[in-house]
């Protein structure tokens, strides 16, 4: 029974540490943010129905084939990725999926004001334009004519994509991710004079990071690393979970199996417990 009495002791000390101390010590290392939650209430929102055909034509007329491609409409990218990097910094995006991966009030504003939807305007100003030029309209309603663009992006999007195509369109034009063979179009030294610094590669990232950290971190970058070069990916709340979904099949691929293991291991050590205690007791039992 003393056995059992000191176990109990050392148990709630323990628990007690843990749960006293380490959150403790880690909400200093660690500053806590208010999580983001994917509404962009920063941004204007788009306060006009979009027509698809309307925007198909204002799409072409206002020129966003000459730096986009749309592969999925039978529309090639106007350069190779070497000749876009050297332009742009990055390779533009396809845009067969963005109707699908982004959400609409960022795309909205996105096409009015590039570098304030990515928040990058510490970044990009008038001495150093943001390389994607803002639209200014075709001589109508401004707003009518951005949401039928949306419209018709949403139109064209697939109604599912799987986690790697939605990391691809909204990460793969700057992150590698050797572990899977994936490895970005953009060229690498046009890509850090861009950025500031290379991209790191993201196989792993899932390991070094918390799921909560890399949610806010898509989400909202200036949030949790005020400064970066990073921009804002402006995906929905969904899309942005289907991308920790594949950086966790990457980069935690016994994820499942390890946890599965340590079940095993916290009930094979309650067992032998058991049985030590109940042997100790057969052979001490004289002596007492």
């Amino acid at each position: 029974m003393r056995e059992l009495k000191i176990l109990a002791v050392v148990v709630f000390f323990t628990i007690i540490t843990y749960i006293g101390v380490e959150p403790f010590a880690h909400s200093q290392m660690h500053e806590h943010i208010k999580p983001v939650d994917y509404k962009y209430s920063d941004l204007k929102p788009l306060n006009k129905k979009g027509d698809p055909k309307k925007g198909a034509e204002t799409f072409m007329n206002a020129g966003c084939v000459g730096c986009h491609g749309v592969k999925s409409q039978g529309i090639a990218a106007p350069m190779d990725a070497k000749s876009a990097s050297a332009s742009f910094g990055v390779v533009p995006p396809d845009l067969s999926n963005a109707g699908a991966i982004f959400d609409e009030k960022f795309l909205a504003n996105l096409i009015k004001n590039p570098a304030h939807a990515l928040m990058l305007e510490h970044k990009f100003n008038d001495k150093r334009p943001f390389p994607m030029t803002p639209f200014m309209g075709l001589g109508g309603d401004l707003d009518q004519e951005v949401a039928d663009i949306v419209a018709y992006l949403k139109s064209i999007a697939p109604k599912k994509l799987d986690d790697k195509d939605v990391f691809i369109d909204a990460c793969g034009r700057c992150h590698d991710v050797k572990y899977d063979g994936w490895k970005r179009p953009s060229d690498t030294e046009a890509l850090k004079k861009y950025m500031g610094k290379n991209p790191p590669d993201l196989s792993i990232i899932i390991r070094a990071k918390s799921k909560e950290h890399l949610i806010n971190f898509i989400g909202e970058p200036q949030r949790v690393l005020h400064g970066t070069s990073m921009p804002r990916v402006g995906v929905t709340k969904e899309k942005a979970e289907q991308i920790i979904s594949y950086l966790e099949k990457v980069g935690d691929r016994k994820k499942e199996k390890r946890e599965s293991v340590t079940l095993k291991i916290i009930l094979y050590f309650v067992i032998f417990s058991i049985f030590a205690y109940l042997w100790k007791a057969s052979k001490w039992r004289d002596l007492h």
